[in-house]
């Protein structure tokens, strides 16, 4: 033990000795047997600022890669290009070629502006068709509908978009607004279900002052199949210039209120179902659950 750490101590004797032999082009584990030093630490310390052989170095995957990255970058390649044709990643190909020169704008912005707004145009292409399957295909989940659901989704639309009596002011009647055509005709077939006589549904517009009043009064007329001639007198929204207005379209046709005479009965009949479907629904959640 004793001459093995004298031999040990003389450091730089081993030290002259490894480098010989890493020069001669031996590996590590070949200088740990010719020299017998078994202690990793010590070992690499002896050949310490001495490069590995060249038939020692495993090769590196990626070096191809980086090797293609830079021919095509010197071709006059972006990263997105180079992406595409390596499938690495940009922050790779921006290591491996950072150094070259950038290849030259082969178009001018206009050029390349138009370019992207076409590859945009087809995303929003594309994200339109999506969108328009799934709502297909949801629309064909739902079916026949029987009257109890048709009943329920009408206490439903109405606790959300018609009108409410407060404890403060007590105004127990049925007066429904709508801009959007779906829910102004679920409404009135939820009416239909309920028996309530065409001539106890009163009707009137909402709409911008700006905006095509006639074609309105028309166009809610038609849907709901009553002459807009009988409507109630028409409100008006006044315009405020400092407001920029979105709903400027041949689209836009406001709001149709309706509003039923002599409801106070179903008003309640209104709000007592919606409380049922309150209470209900931790029910569900409790049976889902199970």
């Amino acid at each position: 033990m004793t001459a093995e750490m004298n031999r040990y101590a003389d450091f730089d004797g081993l030290r002259q000795q490894a480098v010989a032999l890493r020069r001669e082009g031996l590996s590590l584990r070949q200088i740990r047997d010719r020299l017998k030093i078994y202690n990793n630490d010590l070992l690499h310390r002896l050949v310490k600022g001495e490069p590995p052989p060249e038939w020692t170095k495993r090769p590196n995957a990626k070096d191809d890669l980086r090797a293609r990255a830079r021919e095509l970058r010197l071709q006059g390649m972006t990263y997105d290009q180079i992406q595409v044709e390596l499938g690495c990643s940009k922050s790779s190909i921006s290591l491996w070629v950072r150094d070259l020169p950038k290849p030259e704008r082969k178009r001018t912005r206009e050029e390349a502006s138009a370019i992207a707004k076409r590859g945009w145009e087809a995303t929003l292409r594309r994200r339109e068709e999506e969108r328009q399957a799934a709502k297909r295909a949801a629309a064909e989940e739902i079916g026949a509908m029987s009257e109890r659901e048709l009943f329920l989704l009408g206490v439903g639309l109405y606790w959300a978009e018609g009108t409410k009596d407060k404890p403060h002011a007590r105004r127990e009647r049925v007066t429904f607004v709508n801009s959007d055509p779906g829910m102004i005709r679920v409404f009135t077939a939820w009416l239909d279900l309920l028996g309530i006589e065409p001539e106890r549904r009163k009707y009137y517009v909402m709409i911008h002052e700006t905006a095509d009043v006639a074609g309105a009064e028309q166009y809610w007329g038609d849907l709901v199949g009553v002459d807009s001639s009988t409507f109630g007198k028409t409100t008006l929204k006044r315009h405020n210039p400092r407001t920029n207005r979105k709903n400027v379209n041949t689209e836009y046709h406001g709001c149709l209120v309706i509003r039923i005479l002599g409801s106070a009965d179903l008003y309640r009949r209104i709000e007592g179902a919606w409380c049922g479907i309150v209470g209900a629904a931790p029910i569900l959640r409790t049976r889902s659950r199970a």
